[in-house]
């Protein structure tokens, strides 16, 4: 039984029980991402490569799934193996790949504040695509909920952060620390393009898990299975470099575990909710990002960022509770 927007209709007291533990712990992973990846700095650097990362997290998750197939958490589909069903995913698998590659082109033409502020346009273009493809209808009660949700996400890049020191590098540096504002025109070109293959991925991606009849386990192998082959791809191609585990603590270890969970959490959570589900998961996560930041890097929590929060909290409320 899919989960429905508004709640879950007709579900027993534990498997919503289950489902908001799963959401919960999507959350803390997503909050978490940013504060691990700024304890994994050596001398103000990842002291691996990026692509790296990426590569190892996405093996991670698809070898979580083949034993999940296994040792049969997930039944295998009765009949013949459902090859043919696996190709669809490639294009899924592309579209992440993209915007994983643009984010990083993106930061050459713009400072960080200013992605991080116009980056919550995805929030937009997520639920356009969600109307359009899906053919779910948002009323204007769930439409303004929504642009509280971008408007949070702009509040705190704005500022939610303060790093009295100067000195924090990495992900977090665009919400602490003001920089010159700046953004060219082929940066906003490609921040727009970005924003829509953001929405579109991830809206397909739902999309094709909810038509086809197989085990998410299943999907998810085939997901990923491509996801490995591009992103092998594009670190035997991205150059001279650190080795594929060089430079890797006991911090990047975890980093690449818990994206590796959190990967598989979003794809129950785009089977069996949908991609607005996910924005909001993704919104309520600055909380927690901003939580972490404050214990483990001695970051200040600015008024900014309760106004965040305030609009995070009001956008949940007029979304699930227009129902």
């Amino acid at each position: 039984m899919s989960v429905e927007e508004g709640g879950m209709p007709g579900l027993g007291r534990p498997r919503q029980a289950r489902w908001t533990l799963m959401l919960l712990l999507s959350t803390a992973m997503y909050g978490a991402h940013a504060p691990l990846l700024a304890l994994c700095h050596v001398d103000g650097r990842v002291p691996f490569r990026p692509s790296s990362a990426v590569l190892l997290t996405e093996l991670t998750k698809l070898l979580l799934c083949a034993f999940s197939l296994l040792v049969g958490w997930q039944a295998w589909p009765r009949g013949a193996p459902p090859w043919r069903q696996a190709a669809p995913f490639a294009l899924s698998a592309l579209l992440y790949g993209a915007n994983n590659n643009l984010v990083i082109y993106l930061q050459r033409y713009m400072d960080p504040s200013t992605y991080q502020v116009l980056s919550n346009l995805k929030i937009g273009s997520t639920a356009l695509f969600y109307c359009l493809c899906l053919r779910h209808r948002l009323s204007a009660r769930q439409g303004l909920a929504l642009l509280l949700l971008m408007a949070a996400g702009a509040c705190y890049a704005a500022g939610g952060l303060q790093d009295p020191g100067n000195t924090l590098p990495g992900p977090l540096a665009a919400a602490a620390s003001p920089m010159p504002l700046h953004i060219t025109p082929l940066g906003l070109l490609l921040l727009i393009l970005y924003c829509l293959i953001s929405g579109l991925s991830s809206v397909y991606t739902e999309l094709l898990m909810k038509r086809q009849r197989l085990p998410l386990a299943l999907q998810n192998l085939f997901l990923y299975t491509f996801g490995v082959l591009l992103n092998l791809g594009l670190h035997a191609g991205g150059g001279s470099g650190p080795g594929l585990l060089e430079g890797f603590s006991g911090w990047a270890a975890l980093v690449v575990l818990s994206q590796a969970l959190n990967g598989l959490l979003m794809s129950a959570v785009m089977k069996h909710g949908s991609s607005i589900t996910r924005l909001f998961v993704v919104s309520c996560s600055l909380v927690v990002n901003a939580m972490l930041s404050a214990a483990l890097l001695r970051l200040q929590l600015t008024a900014t960022f309760f106004l965040a929060t305030l609009l995070i909290g009001l956008a949940v409320r007029l979304y699930y509770g227009s129902h």
